[in-house]
């Protein structure tokens, strides 16, 4: 079977779309399929491409069996409603435009948040006469509201018929959760046209360990117990939290806390945290994946967090199973299906979100049991191997495009 699948993310980009199309699509190629990627020349979330690589109309490379297909698009920071909008959507118009110069495939899968890309997989699947899978990351453009980044406008009631419209028309959604599931169910979307298929953990390449010592000594961490918030930087995770929190226990110099990762937030974060002298926190800016498991192993608790917003009752950050895997006890300021997982996987302590005072204490818990640290990492790794490993998932989501590439012969 060959499988076209369009994803605005890809490696080496390191954010939750990426991984996990490149976590199955690697798979699924180990099972014989042909996976072909297209997507854009790698540059999240800075709007900086990457070493190696150029903005340019075509260009083609392999990465573990996978066949990339890299297309120009209008490159700008993760940051802007409208620039983040022509971004999208050159993606869309360079996908479209490229897609007749690739083999034909069996079926077409375009991957949300935003859902230009799926609206460009629609159409491709149109030219092949193909079907068309909807992957749905996102409840977009619901989520540019939940982050206050743009007002209910007749422009995002126009987004929005157009993402009904695009459910409609998909062969079949794969949902990376039941929440989603019960939005679209609930709003006239066939049940039994939507798949869940989560996030989940390749627990090869997280597992349990030491702290990396040099890693350590290069952020001056030695001796210090860790509270690490690993991911994008940006308008939905409420990090103003974490300075607050910092700021409460400022006194203790046992504890410090770490940002992993770029966004649009960085900055003026990073300003705060001058201006207050916040000595205790540290920016360690963008990372390679590799180094990203080296980041979970030198943590002594993850802080999962997002903004206190009821849309996100339906997201589960993924970043979740990586500490899962790591063995790291989880900080949960999220709501809904997630906090549900946390409590089934006895992974951590749940706090509501936004509150820097429950999460200062949360910390401070954690900080001196670890007995506790060490008995909620491992139920967490050991759920992670039962519900959310990640051979299991790229397994569960290839048997839904067979069934799909079947049903369109």
């Amino acid at each position: 079977m060959h499988i076209l699948f369009l994803t605005d993310n890809f490696p080496p980009e390191t954010n939750a779309p990426a991984s996990r199309t490149y976590e199955h699509a690697k798979r699924w190629v180990a099972c014989g399929h042909r996976v072909t990627v297209m997507t854009g020349a790698p540059n999240f979330p800075s709007g900086k491409v990457h070493a190696g690589y150029r903005n340019a109309l075509w260009q083609r490379e392999t990465i573990d069996g996978i066949e990339v297909v890299r297309v120009w698009t209008y490159i700008t920071a993760n940051e802007g409603f409208l620039r983040r909008t022509l971004d999208y959507a050159s993606f869309m118009v360079s996908a479209i435009l490229a897609s007749p110069f690739l083999s034909r495939p069996h079926v077409i899968v375009g991957t949300s948040p935003q859902f230009f890309t799926a609206c460009a997989a629609w159409v491709v699947s149109l030219l092949w006469w193909r079907p068309f899978v909807f992957e749905l990351r996102d409840l977009w453009p619901d989520s540019i509201i939940a982050v206050g980044a743009m007002r209910e406008t007749a422009a995002i009631r126009l987004l929005r018929k157009l993402e009904y419209f695009l459910y409609r028309r998909a062969d079949r959604i794969v949902s990376v959760t039941h929440s989603f599931k019960n939005v679209l169910a609930g709003n006239g979307i066939p049940p039994d046209k939507i798949a869940v298929v989560p996030n989940g953990v390749d627990l090869d390449s997280y597992r349990p360990g030491a702290k990396p010592q040099e890693l350590e000594r290069k952020l001056g961490l030695e001796g210090k117990f860790v509270a690490a918030y690993v991911g994008t930087i940006g308008m939905a995770h409420g990090l103003g939290a974490v300075l607050d929190a910092a700021a409460r226990l400022r006194m203790r110099t046992d504890i410090r806390f770490l940002l992993v990762g770029t966004g649009a937030e960085q900055a003026a974060l990073a300003m705060r945290c001058n201006d207050e002298r916040l000595d205790n926190v540290i920016f360690a800016g963008a990372v390679s994946k590799t180094e990203v498991r080296e980041y979970w192993r030198l943590c002594d608790v993850a802080l999962v967090l997002l903004r206190d917003s009821e849309l996100f009752v339906h997201v589960i950050p993924s970043k979740m199973f990586e500490a899962m895997g790591t063995e790291r006890p989880i900080v949960l300021g999220v709501r809904g299906e997630s906090r549900g997982i946390l409590e089934a996987a006895q992974a951590g302590i749940p706090i509501t979100p936004e509150s820097s005072e429950e999460l200062a204490d949360a910390i401070t818990l954690l900080a001196g049991d670890s007995a506790l640290r060490n008995r909620l990492g491992k139920s967490g790794r050991s759920f992670a191997a039962r519900e959310f490993d990640r051979d299991n998932l790229a397994a569960q989501m290839l048997s839904v495009l067979t069934a799909v590439a079947k049903e369109g012969q």
